[in-house]
């Protein structure tokens, strides 16, 4: 789908280039322009390489695909070669803080003044205006923390669990994808290019967006409860014979609550006083669970497997990734691609971005770019001489 579109990528960590990778898996040219020390993400796992596990899956789901250069953008000879790559390119994507691009000579502007058709995807922890512009902000921090989700996400009066690594980066390198593409439809229409601006934050607050809206709007919000003082006790997590955590997820109001209890094995409940409505069970909320964590407790997860999906409930297994691999149904939606290894065959599986297209297989995607493994090659291609590639290499600006 993206084919033709030429994207330059002088982004680390995971925000950006996760959108970058995204690109490249659906046939973007992405050009991967790291500091002469690589992005740090490439040291990821080396602290576990005696270990015996080789390779880099964290590195590579988000740069898969792509080309690599190693440029010292300190310089200003590095900065000059940036700037010829930007001037036949697309796309623009970066997550350096707003104030060094400024310094650089790389920000939008400066940019745009290459290239006006170019469109300058901004990814940062907190956006580009404001007090805050220029701190950095991991997903942690930017999108878990400051959001409100991690906040609402911790039953009151509990510890915050962290969120797991880059959630929140790859829910912004999605967001920020929408916005690239959005641009492109744009400049099809007008010939010029736009700013696009992404942050951690403000994905956090959209991904938050329906309690938010609520907080907005009637500048209140319940916290989040315990299993056995929740809002709706049904709307759930029970614990199974052979320890598996179902999760359970009625339909609002009285719609699913006759078929949980036919599905528990107690349609004695249905008419009962202390659960009869959606009022009544948040009463008796701690009484109904314990009910319901008895009888779920009776049975392995394949006895419940077939009882919920004959009531037609939501609900699902609580999997450990060790399953979610081995999931059929993840399977069938596409969810895995094979990465080649250096003979060209799979050599490994990655999770698949996120949108599968009618008419078009994923295939073998190729692997992540070794540091500055592409950097001659791509330059010339954009023009530079064999004598300019002489003095950069002499000026120290490139490997």
């Amino acid at each position: 789908m993206l084919k033709g579109i030429r994207v330059i990528e002088m982004a680390t960590y995971i925000a950006a280039p996760g959108a970058g990778g995204i690109m490249a898996d659906w046939g973007a040219d992405v050009v991967k322009v790291e500091p002469l020390h690589g992005c740090p993400m490439r040291q990821f796992l080396s602290n576990i390489a005696a270990e015996g596990l080789a390779g880099n899956p964290v590195f590579t789901i988000d740069n898969r695909g792509k080309k690599g250069v190693a440029l010292d953008t300190g310089k200003p000879e590095g900065v000059a070669a940036l700037k010829k790559l930007v001037a036949g390119a697309d796309v623009f994507l970066t997550n350096v803080r707003p104030g060094g691009l400024e310094r650089a000579g790389l920000d939008y502007e400066s940019l745009k003044a290459v290239n006006p058709k170019l469109i300058y995807a901004s990814v940062t922890g907190y956006g580009l205006t404001g007090p805050d512009r220029d701190k950095p902000g991991f997903d942690v921090a930017a999108f878990y923390a400051r959001s409100g989700i991690g906040r609402m996400a911790t039953p009151k009066g509990q510890e915050p669990a962290p969120l797991r690594m880059a959630n929140g980066d790859h829910t912004t390198a999605m967001a920020t994808v929408s916005g690239i593409l959005a641009a492109i439809i744009e400049r099809a229409r007008t010939g010029k290019g736009r700013l696009v601006e992404a942050s951690l934050l403000r994905t956090g607050i959209y991904a938050g967006g329906s309690d938010m809206s609520i907080q907005l709007m009637y500048g209140k919000l319940a916290s989040s409860k315990t299993r056995h003082e929740a809002i709706n006790p049904i709307s759930n997590f029970f614990l199974t014979k052979d320890d598996h955590w179902i999760a359970l997820v009625p339909r609002q109001g009285q719609k699913d609550w006759a078929g949980v209890c036919r599905v528990v094995g107690h349609p004695d409940l249905i008419e009962d006083e202390r659960f009869v409505s959606p009022k009544a069970r948040r009463t008796h909320a701690a009484a109904l669970v314990d009910i319901l964590d008895a009888a779920f407790r009776e049975h392995d997860l394949d006895y419940w497997r077939e009882r919920l999906d004959a009531e037609d409930q939501i609900w699902s297994p609580m999997q450990h990734p060790s399953e979610v691999v081995a999931d059929a149904q993840a399977e069938a939606a596409g969810a895995f691609v094979d990465i080649a290894g250096p003979d060209g065959k799979p050599a490994f599986r990655s999770p698949a971005s996120p949108i599968r297209f009618s008419d078009v297989e994923d295939g073998i995607k190729q692997p992540a770019p070794e540091l500055g493994e592409h950097t001659e090659d791509v330059l010339k291609a954009a023009g530079i001489t064999d004598e300019e590639w002489a003095a950069l290499k002499a000026s120290g600006a490139v490997a």
